[in-house]
């Protein structure tokens, strides 16, 4: 079967939108397009309102985020289902930066890593990401679920602290188990009102808009009722009803100097965050997102949303999977619903001002009980130590020290571990049958020489099965090291060795020096092309060393007898 040709780089980057454009778009999936996007922005009008005021913003930035930074994700992306704007995740990150940077500088750091997003694209970046081991994503999820039910805290009981609230979570809780004694009876009774109508809705149906409902019928009550709650009108002043004028932050080098890590940051987590989205659309649809070309519409959305004054935008994974169910065909979803929030600022923003922050903050505490990944913390913490261990650190270090050091140190935990596993596997076999005996007509060569050839007490014959890589060179050299007999002849086999680095080479070299020295003689076999010229390139050639295909050819070479040509170098190289 002819392999499939490769794609080009201007396939990589083509937009979905071109694509299901080419497919043929017409009013029947315009139509399907529209209920989709009318009901995610039912989903996401109540979220980005909540998570722009959990991320130390005012509300209206919300909902600047969905609209602009959704529209060019859905545009410019490589995903056909993916929903930007603003997510959970980012909640104690963008809190952090304004409070260090302030919200200028929290501009500039998302513009900035709006350029990294879009320069790691280009570069196929995104190719990579998906690389960060299960524990990591789990255990920095969990964690940030956990700090995002702690800062709703104060507005679900309706707490009044003396001074700023702390942004440490120990440090937090402290402060509001101090304020306890001003909690307020009726905040707290719209909160867990709202909970209730929620979960309620979910188990009437998926597509019951319960965020919505129970939003609307608590900003109803209070407005009815004249409830004693803060509000978004008594806390913000209400919300605009019309985008600012776009204009760009601060570029003085010393302030791009100073956010640059904060830039990092963000696009590191707008990176994963994204590309997770659209992997679980994939595992939905059974179609394939383009990775690279999703990181630049995220660079182009981030730099979008930071010049309208908006968080930063990410692909969000609610809000997808509520697209993808509700029957989205393409990306026009994704831009109506950014025009359904838009005609709702422009229509209807006035009303925003009833909503009760303690209904928000119910919204928040329940999104973060959803997106703790509860079932798979506990099963990776059975699974093994090790997985144990990356898990506990991604999610101690997200919750107590730093979302992004919780990312970065999980995965070099992780990657330690994985090499250390890759180490321990490498098996070194000799002086045993390496093959079964009985073999249908037709199999390898390789597969038919008779174990018995490998008795005669002048031949040794090595297997080397595994990757043999820096973290397995001292186990491999140990063993060979042993063979010290003058007038040998060792076979080496690599025909189960999958991979090779150059320190793997580099061992290998050694090995045949100090052979070539006390007059063994070194066979190689099996190696696979790629193994011989990683070889070769150290050094590793005839006529210290012999190449044969098989070890039976190699066995026949070292007795003397005759043995069928083969494209392998022999000792005459």
């Amino acid at each position: 079967m002819p392999n499939a040709p490769e794609p080009n780089s201007a396939d990589l980057f083509t937009p979905k939108l071109i694509t299901v454009w080419r497919e043929g778009y017409g009013l029947k999936e315009l139509r399907a397009d529209a209920v989709a996007g009318l009901t995610v922005a039912i989903v996401a009008l109540p979220l980005s309102l909540a998570i722009a005021i959990a991320s130390g913003a005012s509300p209206e930035r919300g909902l600047y985020t969905a609209i602009v930074g959704g529209f060019l994700i859905s545009a410019f992306g490589g995903s056909r289902f993916q929903i930007g704007g603003p997510a959970g995740a980012f909640i104690v990150l963008v809190a952090a930066i304004i409070q260090r940077q302030g919200f200028d500088g929290f501009l500039l750091a998302t513009f900035l890593a709006g350029i990294m997003l879009t320069i790691g694209g280009a570069l196929r970046i995104g190719t990579y990401i998906k690389f960060i081991p299960f524990p990591v994503t789990v255990g920095f999820t969990a964690g940030i679920a956990v700090i995002i039910a702690a800062s709703q805290l104060r507005d679900f009981f309706g707490l009044t602290l003396d001074g700023p609230e702390p942004g440490p979570l120990v440090a937090k809780l402290q402060a509001l188990g101090a304020a306890i004694s001003s909690a307020n009876p009726i905040a707290i009774v719209v909160a867990l009102a709202v909970m209730t109508l929620i979960v309620l809705c979910r188990k009437i149906g998926p597509r019951v808009p319960g965020m919505l409902i129970a939003v609307a019928l608590s900003a109803a009550a209070t407005w009815a009722f004249a409830l004693p709650v803060e509000t978004i009108a008594s806390r913000f002043g209400g919300i605009p009803n019309t985008l600012p004028t776009p204009h760009l932050p601060d570029l003085s080098l010393a302030r791009i100097a100073a956010v640059l890590p904060d830039a990092f940051a963000i696009a590191l987590l707008g990176a994963i965050e994204s590309l997770l989205s659209a992997v679980v659309a994939d595992g939905m649809t059974g179609r394939r997102h383009r990775s690279n070309c999703e990181l630049v519409a995220q660079g182009i959305a981030n730099m979008g949303a930071a010049l309208f004054g908006g968080l930063c935008a990410t692909g969000t994974i609610a809000r997808t999977a509520t697209n993808v169910r509700a029957g989205a065909i393409g990306p026009i979803a994704g831009m109506l619903h950014a025009a359904f929030l838009l005609a709702f600022m422009v229509f209807a923003a006035s009303l925003a001002g009833y909503i009760p922050l303690a209904a928000l903050a119910a919204v928040l505490v329940t999104v973060a009980w959803n997106m703790a990944e509860k079932h798979e913390f506990a099963v990776l913490l059975r699974a093994s130590r090790g997985d144990a261990v990356v898990l506990l650190a991604s999610f101690l270090l997200t919750v107590f020290y730093d979302l992004t050091a919780g990312i970065l140190i999980g995965f070099a935990i992780g990657v330690l571990l994985f090499l250390s596993r890759m180490a321990q596997a490498i098996e070194i076999q000799t002086h045993a049958p390496l093959f079964p005996p009985d073999l249908p007509d037709g199999a390898e060569a390789r597969e038919r020489y008779d174990a018995s050839l490998a008795s005669d007490p002048d031949i040794l014959v090595y297997r080397i099965s595994g990757a043999f890589f820096f973290g397995a060179a001292s186990k491999v050299i140990a063993v060979l090291d042993r063979v010290a007999d003058a007038g040998k002849t060792l076979v080496l086999d690599l025909s189960s060795v999958p991979f090779l680095d150059s320190t793997g080479a580099v061992t290998i070299d050694g090995f045949a020096r100090k052979a070539e020295q006390a007059g063994i003689r070194l066979m190689i076999t099996g190696a696979a092309p790629a193994l011989r010229r990683v070889l070769k390139a150290h050094d590793v050639r005839p006529p210290r060393v012999q190449f044969k295909p098989t070890i039976e050819d190699a066995l026949a070479a070292a007795r003397g007898q005759h043995h069928r040509p083969d494209t392998f170098e022999d000792e005459t190289g």
